[in-house]
């Protein structure tokens, strides 16, 4: 039986469509050909599909035309929709299979899938899970399909072949351990690129910035240059019909003969530690490259001059690109121009999707407030005035775009203005990070949960058994994104992956002292002061303790508001909870062994440790990844806090004692977790 939902849909394709089904249904298993009634709508580029994460052409250019020029009110067909566990790889497509890399409790896969029903053909696994509590988890780059086989990269640096068919294991080399690598400190991102019979990776170890290795066996072909490596997939062009690739690395552009490594030419782009995921674009003899981090993008001409192989265009502080690449369309840029340190796995970029002139860096239009922090609003207030930080396909003069928020948009490809033709919620309540990719009308999509296929196609070349089949976004399970950074931070770190300089560690721990526990030391006085006998002194030290624990966490928002700069205050909140496990252990024997003090000390210590671990799961969320050091305190604080305990229990001015012993305690917890950040900066 058809749901509603599914009516709805066959009507609005019945009215949108004046042309009748083509061709029967074709099952899953059988292979299309450059022939078949399926192909009609994708021109030549049904035979090279889409096999590597920038497309047929490395460049987000697809051959397919005949795409619809608009969308039912509840979004293009959704022909399956499937759980997928962690990872940040994007789908590559032939025929009618698709393949990505993703991470499950038992470790990391490549998974075979079939286009049309996302039905599991094969998989197979290549290691152990990659950080699966961090803020990135799971593997970053993306397969490649080349002449019957698949080529993976994992973040550890496995580097690995598969027959495409089977998911049986050609060859395998760990480039990390062969080579050495240096510059991918966030694990290793590089989708292989493969051409001319050569997998081509950036590496970054000694004599090894580009390492070139036989596609056939993983042998070593050639390997070049003392250069760190970055994020940016090595990118093979032809000059004046010589191949040549590029490696857009840390700290260097660089040339080299594709066939031999011979280097042509290098240009240094800067010193330290500089980030480039986003890929170049190349129209012979141009080449645009944009870097992160507020960077700004750089037009450069190829001269093919010994002595000045390179020439600048311009140069522009706009359209600074980082884990998402532009596109270039006729003489236009098109991309999201990040306005911030680094983009964010808590909540939307912020910035503006711009189209800009290639020859001249001018901007044709923008599109979004470029320092707006705001939750997602609906899809009908938002329409036609915000993009987003998103990615990027160009096909049959349009443009397909995923924002990070999980809108898929579509835009006519056109300088003059942003023509917004349709736009559908489709991966909603995550942050999407995941290149699409598109074969046969088909857009594969997904985030760290689940993978969608959405047919983007003229719907008249879908069969009617498909279309009946087929659902809406409504049917995909989503949910509302909300800001949660902005709800609890107040203040953002510009640089959150940095560790706290000297003046954040004291900023910190003045306002913990002397604000967050003397504020509740005060309290608990006062509180003393007015109740009299009423109030115990045991009573009193819990008040202190539950003040201090809400007021920590509590801290890090309400005084970063305040004082307009981030301030941490929820170590308290951690050292607090620490403190009161340790007053609720029973020393003496005869207390140990009543029944009710052994499940009240076991119970406080599960309770210490669950807010331990939520601590840390929150502040990974949040992109705070200092937050391990604090975990590293309990030990320095320990003696001190045995002592306030055995104080407050025997010492005459018992009170008095556990207040002295807790802040030195505190002083101890809170230190001693600072030398272990400085030692490990």
């Amino acid at each position: 039986m058809l749901s509603p939902e599914n009516v709805a849909l066959a009507l609005s394709i019945t009215l949108l469509s004046v042309l009748p089904a083509r061709g029967g249904e074709e099952t899953a298993s059988t292979p299309r050909r450059s022939g078949s009634a399926s192909a009609s709508h994708a021109g030549d580029g049904t035979a090279a599909g889409w096999p590597f994460v920038r497309g047929p052409h490395f460049n987000g250019h697809s051959n397919e035309t005949r795409l619809a020029d608009s969308w039912p009110g509840q979004g293009p067909p959704i022909l399956w929709t499937r759980e997928l566990g962690q990872g940040y790889s994007a789908f590559v497509a032939w025929n009618d299979r698709i393949a990505t890399l993703y991470q499950t409790s038992s470790g990391q896969h490549v998974i075979c899938l079939d286009a049309d029903t996302g039905r599991t053909v094969w998989q197979y696994r290549y290691d152990w899970p990659y950080e699966p509590a961090g803020v990135y988890p799971g593997p970053r780059a993306t397969p490649t399909y080349w002449q019957g086989r698949l080529y993976f990269a994992g973040p550890r640096g496995t580097i690995g072949c598969l027959d495409a068919g089977r998911g049986r294991l050609l060859w395998q080399v760990n480039i990390r351990d062969r080579f050495g690598t240096s510059g991918t400190d966030f694990g290793y991102s590089c989708s292989p690129a493969v051409a001319e019979g050569l997998v081509i990776l950036p590496v970054g170890g000694a004599g090894a910035s580009l390492v070139a290795l036989s596609a056939q066996d993983g042998s070593v072909v050639w390997k070049a240059g003392e250069d760190a490596a970055s994020y940016t997939p090595a990118y093979p062009i032809t000059f004046r019909g010589q191949r040549l690739v590029l490696g857009y690395l840390q700290n260097a552009l660089v040339c080299h003969n594709l066939l031999t490594g011979k280097l042509i030419w290098r240009r240094e782009l800067s010193a330290g530690y500089d980030e480039h995921a986003a890929w170049p674009i190349y129209r012979e003899p141009y080449l645009w490259i944009s870097s992160a981090f507020q960077g700004g993008s750089e037009l450069l001409e190829l001269t093919g001059e010994p002595d000045r192989p390179l020439r600048t265009v311009w140069t522009s502080r706009l359209m600074s690109n980082d884990i998402f690449s532009s596109v270039l369309v006729d003489d236009a840029l098109y991309g999201f121009d990040l306005k911030e340190a680094q983009a964010k796995t808590h909540r939307p970029s912020r910035g503006q999707f711009r189209c800009i002139d290639f020859l001249s860096g001018r901007v044709n239009w923008s599109i979004g407030n470029a320092t707006q922090r705001r939750e997602l609003a609906s899809v009908a207030e938002d329409a036609g005035r915000r993009v987003g930080h998103a990615t990027v396909l160009v096909a049959d003069g349009k443009l397909i775009l995923m924002n990070d928020t999980g809108e898929l948009i579509l835009a006519r490809a056109t300088k003059d203005r942003y023509e917004e033709l349709a736009r559908v919620t489709i991966l909603g309540g995550e942050i999407c990070w995941t290149q699409p990719a598109l074969n046969r009308g088909r857009l594969f999509v997904r985030n760290q949960s689940r993978a969608v296929c959405v047919y983007v196609g003229d719907l008249g070349q879908l069969s009617r058994e498909t279309l009946a089949a087929a659902t809406t976004a409504a049917a995909v399970p989503q949910s509302q994104y909300v800001d949660v950074a902005g709800f609890l931070l107040g203040v953002e770190p510009e640089y959150a992956f940095d560790l706290p300089g000297a003046n954040w560690l004291w900023r910190w721990f003045f306002v913990s002292l002397f604000g967050i526990l003397g504020l509740s030391l005060l309290a608990a006085l006062a509180a003393k002061a007015i109740l009299g006998r009423r109030l115990s002194a045991e009573a009193s030290m819990r008040l202190f303790f539950l003040l201090a624990f809400v007021m920590g966490m509590l801290g890090t928002t309400v005084v970063s508001k305040w004082t307009g700069e981030f301030v941490f205050t929820w170590p308290v909140t951690l050292f607090i909870a620490f403190q009161f496990a340790v007053s609720e252990l029973r020393w003496d024997r005869r207390d140990i062994e009543h029944h009710w003090n052994r499940w009240r000390a076991r119970l406080t210590g599960l309770a210490f440790i669950l807010c331990c671990a939520a601590y840390f799961l929150l502040c990974r969320r949040l992109s705070l990844v200092f937050e391990w050091a604090f975990l590293c305190g309990f030990a320095p604080a320990l003696p001190f806090a045995m002592a306030a305990t055995q104080a407050f229990r025997s010492a005459r001015w018992r009170f008095a004692w556990t207040i002295i012993l807790t802040v030195f305690g505190f002083c101890s917890f809170y230190w001693s977790a600072a030398a272990v950040l400085w030692f490990k900066g």
